[in-house]
């Protein structure tokens, strides 16, 4: 079934793609948006415009049934696998407090060593 939706899409792709570039150039850009020539007439413009209006909507259609058909057969997964105990309920030390105890970042660092640890590599020398 999506095999025969995606080749629909691909022909509405060019179609759309024909029917785009065979209307009148208003700025010339390509250079065919002569005043004389093939397709010049109103009634064949308005029916390009109502064909690509027609393509357009038929391709948007056949993306949203790409988009259903690509999710139909999957199951939610989760991130936890199946097999894996519940996390500890006490906290690692050095991890931050939960938010329900009640105590914020500055709490936190009321308790913390005012010294800085030593560096482990040499250091850029400080003026004075």
């Amino acid at each position: 079934m999506q095999h025969v939706v995606i080749v629909i899409h691909l022909m509405l792709v060019l179609a759309l793609i024909g029917v785009v570039l065979l209307q009148r150039s208003e700025g010339g850009g390509l250079g065919i948006g002569s005043s004389d020539g093939f397709m010049t007439s109103r009634g064949t413009a308005n029916v390009l415009t109502r064909t690509t209006a027609i393509l357009a909507g038929l391709f948007f259609a056949t993306s949203l049934i790409l988009s259903i058909l690509a999710g139909w057969g999957r199951a939610p997964t989760s991130i936890i696998p199946a097999g894996q105990p519940a996390p500890a309920s006490a906290p690692a030390p050095g991890a931050p407090a939960p938010l329900s105890s009640g105590g914020g970042v500055l709490n936190q660092l009321k308790g913390a060593p005012a010294a800085p640890a030593a560096p482990a590599g040499p250091q850029v020398p400080q003026s004075k």
